[in-house]
């Protein structure tokens, strides 16, 4: 299982958000390719970036930071989310060094968009799924849809997708421990690898991914516990690699 440290970007720094409000953000490095260094350096093997300006605006702002960690640490597997809602944008983050693409508003508006992407762009395509009370979001969490998560994840099975990162919205950035169940029960309903996002505050959480890793949840994206120090991102990869080998 892959521990992935988040890397937030907004007006060109790192932060971090409560439940997704753009008001209430924490800014925790003004370089955050220098941040996402640090993270390399502890043991990262993949960096999860949102542009957050560019979930709200519908287009990419931060695309330059992006650019930056993508072509600085080659060896590191990026994957992007926020404000990606065509295809030049896909391809542009791909030339640039980006690994893999997350849509998240475009796929609740428009699934056969993902479908071509992925066809264009194979492997490299992540869709993104932020729920509240089971229903997705979109627009940078500013609307709520009537759309059930487990509905629309369903609906790209058979498209090509190489992972859904499934963030609680509620729980997100709060310290309050990882939604598994609900997690786990979108894992075991569909046959694409499940990332969990959102609410992740001590190794507990990740006790509790780890031993629903065979229900299809093959990552976690890391935010608020690792910046304030409550997780050792170095520590806890070492655990699971272990648990693993176990």
């Amino acid at each position: 299982m892959l521990l992935i440290p988040a890397i937030d970007l907004k007006d060109g720094q790192c932060v971090r958000l409560r439940q997704g409000r753009m008001e209430d953000s924490t800014v925790f490095a003004r370089d955050p390719v220098a941040m996402a260094g640090r993270w390399v350096d502890a043991g990262a093997r993949r960096l999860h970036l949102v542009d957050l300006n560019g979930a709200f605006e519908g287009r990419p702002v931060n695309g330059a930071v992006v650019r930056a960690i993508a072509g600085g640490f080659p060896g590191v597997p990026v994957q992007i989310g926020g404000g990606i809602r065509d295809a030049a944008t896909v391809e542009s983050y791909l030339e640039a060094g980006v690994q893999f693409c997350i849509i998240g508003t475009r796929a609740v508006q428009d699934p056969p968009f993902v479908v071509a992407l992925c066809r264009r762009f194979p492997g490299r395509i992540i869709v993104g799924i932020d729920a509240r009370n089971g229903q997705v979001a979109t627009d940078g969490w500013a609307e709520v849809s009537s759309v059930a998560a487990i509905d629309l994840a369903r609906q790209f099975e058979q498209a090509g997708v190489s992972a859904i990162v499934y963030t609680d919205i509620a729980r997100d950035g709060m310290m309050q421990g990882v939604n598994a169940e609900e997690t786990a029960r979108l894992a075991e309903s569909i046959s694409i690898p499940v990332i969990a996002s959102g609410g992740v505050s001590s190794m507990e959480d990740i006790r509790r991914l780890r031993a629903r890793e065979d229900k299809g949840i093959t990552g976690v994206i890391l935010g608020r516990s690792i910046y304030e120090g409550a997780i050792d991102l170095t520590e806890a990869q070492r655990w699971v690699d272990q648990g693993e080998q176990g």
